[in-house]
Formats: C-alpha cells, sequence, structure tokens
C-alpha cells in the first residue's frame, strides 16, 4: 500500500473528529526534503485552527504507526479555492462550477482551457469554453483545478 494511502487511512477518521473532510494526502520531495502534506476542506472553509488541531491529533498516530521510512516535514493546510480534481466524487462535485483545463501538450495550440466543467466520464473531461464545449481525453489532461472569477 501507498504511503498516501496508508496516511489516509490513520489521518481521515480525526480529520472527520475534528470536523473537517480530508481532501487529499501528498508526500512529496522538495528541494531536497520530504514533505507530508494533509489538505483539508469543510463547509464554511477551513481555518488556521482547524489545521492546528489535525495537526495535533494526527501527529502522534503517526508517530506510532510510522508509515513513512524517510525524515519528513508534516504540514496540514487548507485544499484551497482553487484546489486540484483529482477523484471522480471531486469532479461530480463541482460539474458546473469554473475549471482550468491543462494539458500535456497543446491542442488546437493550447495547453490551457479555462472553461466551465460540464461532464466527467471514465478520466475524460469535459468543458464549456464560451459556446464551444471541449472533451480532453484522461491521457491529454495534465491537471484540472477550480478556478476563482473575480
Amino acid at each position: 500500500m501507498k504511503i498516501t494511502e496508508q496516511v489516509w487511512q490513520l489521518a481521515e477518521p480525526l480529520v472527520r473528529q475534528n470536523g473537517c473532510e480530508l481532501w487529499d494526502v501528498e508526500y512529496v520531495r522538495e528541494g531536497g526534503e520530504w514533505f507530508l502534506r494533509l489538505y483539508l476542506d469543510k463547509d464554511g472553509g477551513v481555518n488556521i485552527d482547524d489545521c492546528e488541531a489535525v495537526s495535533r491529533a494526527v501527529d502522534p498516530l503517526l508517530d506510532e504507526y510510522d508509515p513513512i521510512p524517510d525524515s519528513y516535514h508534516f504540514e496540514v493546510c487548507s485544499a484551497g479555492l482553487e484546489r486540484v480534481l483529482k477523484r471522480p466524487a471531486d469532479f461530480e462535485r463541482f460539474l458546473g462550477a469554473a475549471v482550468l483545463v491543462k494539458l500535456y501538450r497543446p491542442k488546437n495550440g493550447c495547453k490551457e482551457f479555462a472553461g466551465v466543467l460540464t461532464g466527467y466520464h471514465d478520466g475524460d473531461v469535459t468543458v464549456t469554453v464560451g459556446n464551444s464545449s471541449l472533451t480532453f481525453e484522461k491521457s491529454e489532461v495534465a491537471l484540472v483545478r477550480l478556478r476563482v472569477e473575480f
């Protein structure tokens, strides 16, 4: 089982006990150091107190079960307004929302498309850009994130 899956299983009950939803778990190497990040969500938004409470609840459990062999920095943060959509449930939840789709290679001369998420099926993403509906295959899509419009 991957480290992120193990951490998810350990952390999720404690995150829920603290009134939040676990949005994502990330274990990445940055600048030669490892970082374990929990991203939280909740109705009305996540604040610093939520992050601190979850951190204090999860940290001892990570020490006890020790799912990560390397030395790492542990961070708990908000998923943010412009969060990345990864799982099918994320796409279903945000149908009709403004998104930014980034592609691996240009399509029609562009690698980024800003529009409204209008469909998701087996990894394929459909967005409406202006009057056009565009569908991108899973293999084309590097990233889909929510987009805040001002």
